[in-house]
């Protein structure tokens, strides 16, 4: 019994702390079931028979106890404190400049770990886990390796992001790092179990050498590793630690590659580790420091299958996200138009990637319009929440839905800029063929310009979906990028086949734009009845 009583007494602090004083006990039942409650553990864990009986003895606790008289949650107590009300419809334009300014510059600067990498194949010919003096099945393997690490860590990467920061943003800094720690576990066992099956199948078809296989293996390892590593610091916002573990850790395996007689592949191997280490030691100073100062007890706690269950469809949507990313890649390689005696079922074909290398400059200089785009939502959905009365709600979705489009018109623009900056790359003296003496051939630019249209279609998809994510829908986008992989696949696969290998980039941009249409219907949605999804989100 008296287990029982501090449970349900835990239980009525978090409910309070989430939604402050509830309006209904059906908004109990719903916040009893988000925290991870079942009806099924009900009897032992609270002495009650179902979640419906609970959650009227805790509205009741909540609406009519007199220390809960004029009860405010911790969202309405932050708005108290920043005054939101003050903030007039004519100073919009202010706020959202005052965001812009704050936002897209970070969103850029989070991009130094690429642009490092950039800079350091251009002037060393040479960066983290690429060197231009690799022969076509060198590359073969590293490319391989780095597919397979990021497709099998992608989804604990979007896993992490989500669950962490549920704890994070209650200041539960030592429930925060409990889960860091769980599905970085979870991720390696993952990587391991994969790396396993590949090599059991492997046995049975002998589709690659064993030496070919090592090579793979170690790559996959350390970039699948390196991701889940720095996954948290992008929720305990301290992503400048990307930046400096890369920039320590390249640096660290050029002077390895121009000063010993280490093999290329073991450089890379030791710089890859160096930012593993440099990132992993951060974080656990970070949680070492702060848990003692300011660690709040949510008193949430979640059951290992409840976690799961709430957060799988984040973690398939992170794996099929780097799945459709390389799907274009591995048809064009593994087909026989590029070359009629490919040695292994997929073959690294230098053209093609240096093109998608050059498309991928598109979603990646876009990062800011994203970055701010999200922010300027976030903080305007829940302004104009408490500014809009409920006789004029449509407005509230409207003025969104407007700034929507507003986001949309930035991400044309500045796709066009990064266009007319793709053609200089491809045409100037000071381009890349000033840089590597040579000339583009006509299959990279072709790739390069049609793979930059896919990537700009993709990113607005994912900016439709990082609004979804706001909202809790997580179906959606992931459905849609489910009917976006197939679209690539098979368009891709068609064509490359009866066309020319390269056409496989066509399938990426088709399965791009059925993934960005089909979210956008969504999107259109849900601007359209913002403030009942915002209410169920929260």
């Amino acid at each position: 019994m008296k287990n029982h009583d501090e449970n349900i007494n835990r239980l009525t602090i978090a409910i309070k702390e989430k939604i402050g004083k509830p309006v209904s006990v059906r908004v109990v039942v719903a916040t009893i079931e988000s925290l991870g409650v079942r009806d099924i553990d009900v009897p032992e864990d609270y002495g009650l028979s179902s979640i419906r009986i609970l959650a009227d003895l805790i509205y009741r606790d909540l609406t009519i106890s007199p220390e809960n008289i004029g009860l405010k949650n911790k969202k309405e107590i932050e708005s108290i404190e920043k005054d939101f009300s003050t903030v007039q419809v004519s100073d919009y334009l202010m706020v959202k400049a005052k965001i812009f300014f704050e936002y897209y510059p970070k969103g850029i600067f989070h991009l130094f770990p690429v642009l490092l990498q950039i800079l350091a194949i251009v002037v060393f010919g040479y960066s983290l886990w690429t060197y231009v003096g690799f022969n076509h099945t060198q590359s073969t393997a590293v490319v391989l390796g780095v597919i397979v690490g990021l497709v099998t860590s992608g989804g604990f990467v979007q896993v992490i992001g989500r669950q962490a920061s549920f704890f994070w943003n209650h200041q539960d800094l030592k429930q925060t790092k409990s889960i860091v720690d769980y599905f970085i576990k979870l991720g390696v066992k993952s990587i391991f179990f994969v790396l396993t099956s590949i090599f059991v199948i492997n046995s049975f078809f002998y589709l690659y050498p064993i030496q070919f296989l090592f090579v793979v293996f170690v790559y996959a390892f350390l970039i699948g590793l390196l991701l889940l590593i720095i996954a948290p610091v992008h929720v305990i916002k301290q992503r400048w630690v990307v930046s400096v573990s890369i920039f320590v850790a390249t640096a660290v395996a050029i002077l390895l590659k121009n000063y010993t007689i280490l093999h290329i592949y073991v450089t890379h191997w030791i710089g890859i580790i160096v930012a593993i280490l440099i990132s992993r030691i951060y974080i656990n100073f970070y949680f070492k420091r702060n848990i003692k100062k300011r660690n709040h007890d949510s008193k949430i706690v979640l059951k290992t299958p409840v976690m799961l269950y709430h957060t799988y469809k984040y973690f398939f949507y992170g794996t099929l996200l780097y799945i459709f990313i390389f799907i274009d890649r591995i048809i064009a390689w593994s087909s026989s138009n590029f070359d009629q005696h490919i040695p292994f079922l997929v073959y690294f074909e230098k053209n093609y990637e240096l093109g998608m290398d050059l498309a991928i400059l598109v979603f990646l200089l876009l990062a800011g319009v994203m970055e701010y785009a999200i922010a300027a939502f976030s903080k305007f959905i829940e302004l104009g929440q408490k500014q809009t009365s409920y006789k004029n709600k449509e407005k509230y979705g409207k003025r969104l839905l407007r700034m929507y489009w507003q986001s949309i018109s930035m991400l044309v623009v500045t796709s066009i800029m990064i266009f007319i900056l793709m053609y200089y790359i491809v045409t100037a003296s000071w381009g890349y063929r000033g840089q590597f003496n040579e000339v583009l051939d006509d299959v990279t630019i072709f790739v390069g310009f049609a793979g930059g249209v896919g990537y700009f279609f993709l990113a607005w998809g994912m900016l439709n979906t990082l609004y979804l994510f706001t909202l809790s829908q997580p179906s959606i986008p992931l459905k849609a990028l489910i009917v976006a992989c197939i679209v690539n696949l098979l368009f891709g696969f068609f064509l490359s086949r009866f066309i020319s290998y390269e056409y496989s980039v066509i399938g990426m941009i088709l399965g791009a734009i059925t993934f960005c249409v089909l979210t956008l219907k969504h999107c259109i949605k849900f601007f359209k009845n913002l403030d009942y999804y915002y209410y169920a989100a929260n």
